[in-house]
């Protein structure tokens, strides 16, 4: 198994950080087999979704209506709404499977690999890759 560990800096940024350029790099020279997106934290998760359409705006709206950030959360530290962000692996989880072919993401055409991280409070996020050969 190859892997390597991400440094991402999120800057203290509530949203998605795109790592799909990183991943292909990371396949690039693989052939066929899985790529493994890990997230270790418990306030933040890994999605495909389209990104700069508009939906990462939507994303975050969403999340928002779904664990509004208030204090009605028994988990309270950290900025206001941290109890939800807690919440966030039942709508995304710490980590995905894509497949790869031939050293490329099979990704679909508007599909990108995204940390979502709803957090302010962490300015630097891990994220592990993974490429199981096959």
């Amino acid at each position: 198994m190859k892997t390597v560990e991400l440094s991402i800096q999120t800057g203290r940024r509530r949203g998605l950080i795109d790592l799909t350029a990183a991943c292909g790099d990371f396949v690039a020279a693989e052939g066929d087999g899985l790529l493994v997106v890990f997230v270790p934290h418990a306030t933040a998760g890994i999605v495909v979704v389209e990104l700069g359409a508009g939906s990462d705006i939507d994303l975050m709206a969403a999340l928002d209506r779904l664990l509004p950030r208030d204090d009605r959360w028994v988990h309270r530290h950290g900025a206001a709404g941290h109890g939800a962000d807690h919440l966030v692996p039942i709508l995304a989880p710490p980590s995905l499977t894509v497949p790869v072919v031939s050293g490329r993401l099979t990704l679909g055409t508007w599909q990108s690999i995204a940390l979502l991280d709803p957090n302010s409070d962490n300015a630097t996020r891990t994220v592990r890759l993974a490429f199981l050969a096959g």
